[in-house]
């Protein structure tokens, strides 16, 4: 995996296109190579992935029922045809690919291929994390201080990898105690509230997705069992996983979260300063 990177792709593609889009990365995006869709969907499955890239050339007939699998239970990835030549057998399996549900293509012997194919992998965060921040930031209201718009950018990216409020103060360069007060004396929900409120919406958004496993969802967001993520919900909103699943989808937890815990504080958001100037949001311990 390239250091530092932010977007990870899943490919099921030839020899010769991998060790180009292993070039092409340039540190921008993550790459796991899998040699069959069934592979691909397994790293889909255990990995936060931002799309997963296939060859018409490279997947075989008896694959198609793996990519629709994938199509299909992973809505919110999506799956890009890649093409690096035109032939016969491409258009053919092209079509094939179509009939699965994939729906855009990317032709990388094109003269703009390589770049289209980086502004569509290669985002600073992933598509859970852009829905949040664009409903959350403008939530803070337009006189939220400088510092408090950067602290929710922050631990929102953050929060997947983050189960602490102590991990994420460390990564913030400010000590925990210090942090807490903040929050304590500004009349604010703590911040282990938020952590654990943002934490719940990606739940929601991955469990959206039909071939994602509520003990999938646990591990994927770090809970150390899917017991542990099941009592973190019969704690917070009285309810078992199952039913999480039933009556909280995305938008309706990210409404929830911004009803309960944004829009109520937003005039002491306005004096709201969490992090010591200067900070850099991207500490070592990241």
């Amino acid at each position: 995996m390239a250091h530092g990177a932010s977007s990870m792709v899943a490919t099921v593609v030839e020899p010769p296109v991998r060790s180009r889009l292993d070039a092409g990365a340039g540190g921008r995006f993550a790459v796991v190579h899998s040699e069959t869709l069934r592979e691909a969907l397994r790293t889909v499955r255990e990995r936060s992935v931002n799309a997963v890239l296939v060859s018409p050339r490279w997947v075989s007939h008896d694959q198609l029922p793996s990519l629709t699998t994938l199509v299909r239970g992973f809505p919110g990835v999506p799956t890009v045809a890649v093409l690096s030549q035109h032939d016969a057998l491409a258009s053919e399996r092209l079509l094939h690919l179509g009939a699965c549900g994939v729906q855009r293509v990317v032709d990388l012997s094109g003269r703009d291929g390589w770049q289209r194919l980086r502004e569509l992998v290669a985002r600073p965060t992933g598509p859970t994390a852009s829905l949040m921040l664009a409903r959350i930031i403008p939530a803070l209201g337009g006189g939220a201080s400088p510092g408090c718009k950067r602290y929710f950018d922050v631990m929102v990216r953050r929060a997947p990898g983050v189960t602490t409020v102590r991990a994420l103060a460390r990564g913030l360069g400010v000590g925990a105690s210090t942090f807490m007060s903040r929050f304590f004396r500004a009349g604010l929900p703590s911040p282990k509230r938020y952590l654990a409120a943002v934490r719940l919406v990606y739940a929601a958004g991955l469990l959206e997705s039909p071939g994602l496993s509520i003990a999938d969802v646990a591990y994927r967001l770090e809970y150390s069992s899917p017991q542990s993520f099941s009592r973190h919900l019969r704690t917070a909103l009285g309810m078992s996983a199952g039913e999480f699943r039933k009556r909280y989808a995305l938008d309706a937890a990210l409404q929830d979260f911004v009803s309960r815990l944004i829009v109520p504080y937003r005039q002491r958001f306005r004096t709201f300063h969490p992090l010591p100037p200067g900070v850099s949001d991207h500490g070592q311990d990241w």
